[in-house]
């Protein structure tokens, strides 16, 4: 009895191993593969996405497939324009940001006095926001970085790359001071806020990400 009971108890800390084994596995290849958890350090994306957020960003979404069998289960979406975007900033490929795509590849980009323009048409964008709400010319000395951000272009993103833009408009490096961003150097798309709190006070100051 005592021979067959300590069997029992092996069995099921055996299976038990064996479920948290697998468990972690699972979790390690999906935070790998298929989720990244993601948290906004600055207030480039406000109001969208806010400081401190924490988003799980899909990977798979923009993902190429290579058989057959993974297009019928992964299909891959296009990056579409106002898609948001997490990715590897060209820069330093340690860092990651989080961006919207304005321009895709092959089109023309022209900002006049804070509204976009793409081949010569003005965009609707009504998740922008500016904290000034006055355009800077470009003769503007004492606001030369703002007058960059008002009007900017015109440009033409090349092929392979995209245009990306923070929807803080006044307070965010974006395309229009580091440049075009190549397709490849996308990660994913944010799927979900999970958490979210008031991060330290007047951090959305911070110039943005």
């Amino acid at each position: 009895m005592k021979k067959a009971k300590k069997k029992r108890e092996k069995s099921f800390y055996r299976e038990l191993f064996e479920l948290l084994a697998e468990t972690a596995v699972f979790v390690f290849f999906v935070m790998t593969f298929v989720f990244q958890a993601f948290q906004i350090p600055t207030g480039s994306m406000e109001p969208t996405l806010l400081v401190g957020d924490f988003l799980l960003v899909n990977k798979m979404v923009y993902y190429e497939p290579v058989l057959s069998l993974e297009k019928l289960i992964i299909p891959r979406k296009e990056i579409k324009r106002h898609d948001i975007v997490v990715f590897k900033f060209p820069n330093d490929l340690m860092k990651d940001f989080v961006k919207r795509v304005v321009g895709l590849e092959r089109e023309k980009i022209e900002i006049k006095d804070k509204q976009v323009f793409v081949n010569d048409v003005p965009i609707s964008e009504n998740y922008k926001v500016h904290i000034d709400s006055q355009a800077r010319a470009g003769d503007d000395y004492y606001y030369y970085n703002n007058s960059i951000k008002d009007n900017f272009g015109p440009v033409f993103v090349p092929a392979g790359h995209c245009f990306v833009m923070g929807d803080n408009r006044d307070n965010s490096q974006d395309s229009r001071s580091w440049g075009f961003l190549d397709l490849n150097l996308i990660k994913g798309k944010p799927w979900v806020v999970y958490f979210s709190y008031n991060a330290e006070k007047d951090a959305y100051k911070k110039t943005g990400m």
